[in-house]
């Protein structure tokens, strides 16, 4: 059975806490890691970059100077692309960049994914959180503690007011609440720090 270490509400060592073999005790795939981590990062594009062709671009309607005697090359519009305000060549128009996964893919995935971070040893549990007040400096002194890597995830069963607000002032930490939790924000961590209740959360939602 995967185990992770584990620490009171004070940050100090408590022992091992058991993680659960069909979540935090899966095969790597590292295909269905990437193609999930991938899928996230699409779908967050909004796809509005927009561009005028010059047939949208205002104005060129009249031909600048006559076809020919002028000595110069021949023009139709000065909305053509080569002029200064003119259209644009192949530019790009608004439109989706959305992906899609089978469920039992993305739920693979995760599994694969929270499963490599328990095996390098770089998830902890607590036995509670407790922060008596909004304060920066006491929950970063409490986080040092715990010994995490540069980028962290602090994941909660729900919403607690004092730690979101005390974290969201560190560069380098982030505050999930359940079932928020993606592929990408578990790969991307440097440490997963989880309360004992979002681990139970977790083994009841991804348990098949």
């Amino acid at each position: 059975m995967a185990t992770a270490p584990l620490f009171n509400a004070a940050g100090e060592p408590a022992g091992e806490a058991s993680l659960a073999d069909a979540i935090f005790g899966q095969q790597l795939r590292a295909d269905l890691v990437h193609l999930a981590v991938e899928r996230e990062l699409w779908n967050r594009r909004q796809g509005t970059a927009s561009t005028k062709s010059r047939s949208e671009v205002r104005g060129g309607g009249r031909k600048p100077y006559r076809q020919k005697g002028t000595g110069r090359a021949r023009q139709g519009s000065i909305r053509a692309p080569h002029y200064r305000h003119g259209g644009v060549v192949h530019g790009p128009t608004p439109h989706g960049y959305r992906k899609d996964m089978p469920q039992k893919m993305r739920r693979a995935a995760f599994r694969s994914a929270l499963s490599a971070k328990a095996s390098d040893g770089s998830i902890r549990v607590l036995e509670a959180l407790e922060l008596p007040e909004i304060s920066t400096k006491l929950f970063a002194a409490w986080l040092s503690r715990l010994e995490p890597g540069r980028k962290v995830v602090l994941v909660l069963s729900q919403r607690d007011e004092n730690v979101s607000l005390s974290a969201r002032n560190l560069p380098h930490v982030r505050v999930i609440v359940l079932p928020g939790l993606s592929t990408y924000e578990v790969m991307k961590a440097d440490t997963l720090i989880f309360t004992r209740d979002a681990v139970a959360r977790i083994e009841e939602l991804y348990t098949a």
